[in-house]
């Protein structure tokens, strides 16, 4: 069986430790953690591996964040990949730091990333794994909260929770979305 796991960020080192980073952030612990590498590749980084007999391509859209759709469409095409095990792992305001929810579906809540995957793929039917990143920031501040790093408390939970996203992603890829929602949903 063969997964695609999509991770939602900007790419560039001004954007690497951002909110609105956290998708990149966990595929690349789960990298690292595999021993792999990223390869530039048509529209998104690449890197793919083995998990109890599941072939898992990770990518990080080249495309930046409103345009994520574009790469996600190839990939799941040109690796014939069902949408139901395509994952997309966003950042979401609406929920607090570190807080982690796998949905089979959903709107995009504003999100620019789910937005433009939406208007591709012409639905909302493909699973996500939600990072809370919270909403601490001043009204009409919203861009500038997203862009901005994680303040140093966030920073200091942050690996927890990157194990914990992994978890879900290795969970959802092996025994499906419905049991890794009723064991591991926060």
């Amino acid at each position: 069986m063969k997964y695609l796991i999509v991770g939602l960020g900007n790419i560039g080192p001004k954007y690497a430790f951002t909110r609105h980073n956290a998708g990149f952030m966990v595929l690349d612990r789960l990298a690292a953690r595999e021993g792999l590498t990223f390869k530039i590749e048509k529209l998104a980084s690449v890197a793919e591996f083995k998990h109890k007999g599941r072939s898992i391509t990770l990518i990080k859209p080249t495309t930046f964040m409103n345009l994520s759709g574009k790469a996600l469409n190839y990939w799941m095409q040109q690796l014939q990949v069902p949408i139901e095990n395509v994952m997309v792992i966003v950042d979401d305001l609406a929920l607090p730091f570190g807080k982690l929810r796998i949905k089979p579906k959903g709107s995009s809540a504003g999100h620019n990333g789910l937005k433009d995957i939406e208007a591709v793929l012409g639905n909302n039917l493909y699973p996500r794994l939600k990072f809370g990143i919270g909403d601490d920031f001043p009204k009409g501040r919203q861009v500038d909260y997203v862009l901005d790093n994680f303040n140093e408390d966030e920073m200091a939970g942050l690996i927890d929770r990157l194990d914990k996203a992994i978890e879900m992603v290795l969970s959802f890829c092996t025994i499906g979305i419905e049991r890794t929602m009723n064991f591991l949903n926060e």
